[in-house]
């Protein structure tokens, strides 16, 4: 497996021109982004010491212990995500909407009455699912007198004698590819760069996290809970990388497709407490063992030329390939604190410590043990910090006003990032607000979430870096009734 270059993925998570599964396959399907309740949405997602919300349960199981009472919920959400690209000082555009179901849950609660004695004042179970990420997204680079040309790396690759049914085997069969005396050349180095080039990307997919949980209430004071996760992983990505030259002698243009489509379940394990040294202060701790995948891939390629010689137009297309492997993600430790003030304010901050560097692949489907990929990943990824910080404002007995701020930094180590570009402000972070509605047990929550995530990467092995803007702006609402 070839060595990835300069790759920043934050949360765009590019895929790569090498069908395998790599490091960039593991941050994609380890760096959670949960959306759950409006609620949460609204205040950062900083739940973590604070609870009462039916996300605690993907964050901090011990929160759904501050329940006095049982609780449906249900989140629908309305967005559009928009990236702006820039690839060898040429700048293009492009958006999806997504509508989606984040988050729905129960949690039923039983009271204990303290006058029989005993410390455990109540119990609380949840079963439901979060989304703890959504993979929607399009994009597109454009570009003219390019320096390069992904035909180069498969060039490379047959004097290597690296010869791929996926790559340069179709090259050959589009006469892209051709062999003299001295070894393999492709039309477009034969011709002399300065070709147009324009890729586009099409990303749909999620990882929803399906839960059962439980928690117990200590005399209002020390609050302990538990989740199983079950995680259901869909990811699909088509990419079109088209090259041409307008006054080619023998080569007019290709098109380059790629198809993949990934499948997974795993489960993990959440550990929490919340604990009230006093009445207006909660500080929460959670441990998140890792997630345990194991995961499905199919992919195809596919390529088209247009030349002047022989029959003028080509095509040639890979076989279906199918793989499977396991994956497993980094632990992560939350430390959260919230104070309440009065009955009017609340401010929670969560951090959550994640070592990125931990990710393993392991046991594919024709006994590869990934050793190559594993060291790279050790190699490439850091342990970072995420911080979440909310706040809410109880305006009157019916109305609440909400804020929160996320912050992700790049999970990339320094050494590993470009020697051509700056790109030390790759790193992702989210502002957001809201209303709540409370009458009698029934609520209504909204939130508004803009994300910005600032990311570069090759658009194929061996060329110039694009750097992409992605803007993520959502409505959240959510329904709950209390009984």
């Amino acid at each position: 497996m070839k060595k990835i270059q300069y790759i920043l993925a934050g949360l765009l998570l590019f895929g790569t021109t090498a069908i395998g599964q790599n490091l960039v396959d593991g941050l994609r399907y380890s760096d959670y982004r949960i959306q759950g309740t409006a609620r949460s949405v609204a205040m950062g997602n900083a739940f973590g010491a604070l609870g009462g919300d039916f996300t605690s349960a993907s964050i901090n199981p011990a929160g759904l212990g501050v329940y006095r009472s049982s609780e449906f919920v249900f989140t629908p959400s309305f967005g559009k995500t928009s990236v702006e690209a820039n690839y060898l000082n040429q700048a293009t555009t492009d958006s999806k909407y997504t509508i989606g179901l984040p988050n729905v849950g129960y949690i039923s609660n039983w009271g204990n009455d303290q006058s029989a004695g005993g410390s455990v004042v109540g119990f609380s179970f949840g079963v439901g699912y979060n989304r703890l990420n959504n993979f929607d997204m399009k994009r597109m680079v454009e570009a003219s007198n390019a320096n390069s040309s992904l035909l180069d790396d498969f060039t490379a690759n047959a004097n290597n004698n690296v010869w791929s049914d996926y790559y340069e085997d179709l090259a050959w069969e589009t006469y892209l590819l051709h062999e003299d005396d001295l070894g393999y050349f492709n039309v477009i180095e034969n011709e002399g760069y300065g070709q147009n080039q324009r890729k586009s990307y099409s990303q749909k997919g999620h990882i929803d996290e399906f839960l059962l949980s439980m928690a117990a209430n200590f005399n209002h004071r020390f609050y302990l809970g538990a989740t199983v996760g079950i995680h259901n992983v869909e990811f699909k990505e088509n990419t079109s990388l088209f090259e041409s030259m307008d006054n080619g002698i023998d080569f007019n243009d290709y098109t380059f497709n790629t198809f993949l489509r990934t499948t997974g379940t795993g489960f993990n394990v959440k550990l929490g407490a919340i604990y009230k040294p006093i009445d207006a202060l909660r500080l929460g701790l959670a441990f998140h063992t890792p997630t345990f995948y194991r995961m499905h891939d199919s992919f195809d390629n596919s390529m088209y030329s247009s030349v002047n010689f022989g029959d003028g137009e080509y095509s040639a297309l890979s076989p279906l390939g199918d793989y499977d492997y396991d994956l497993t993600t980094p632990m992560k430790a939350i430390f959260s604190a919230a104070y309440v003030i009065g009955k009017s304010a609340i401010i929670s901050v969560d951090y959550e410590y994640v070592d990125f560097s931990t990710i393993k692949l392991d046991d594919g489907g024709d006994g590869y043990n990934f050793f190559d990929e594993n060291e790279e990943i050790k190699a490439a990824y850091k342990a970072v910090g995420n911080l979440h910080v909310g706040a809410e404002y109880r305006l009157s007995k019916e109305f609440s006003l909400r804020g929160g701020y996320e912050y992700y930094p790049s999970p990339i180590r320094s050494n590993y990032q470009s020697t051509t570009m700056d790109t030390s402000d790759a790193n992702s972070s989210t502002i957001s607000g809201g209303l709540g509605f409370r009458q009698g047990g029934f609520f209504l929550d909204v939130a508004y979430k803009h994300g910005l995530d600032k990311n570069y990467a090759e658009i194929y092995s061996g060329s110039d870096l694009g750097r992409f803007k992605i803007t993520n702006d959502q409505v959240i609402m959510t329904v709950g009734f209390r009984f």
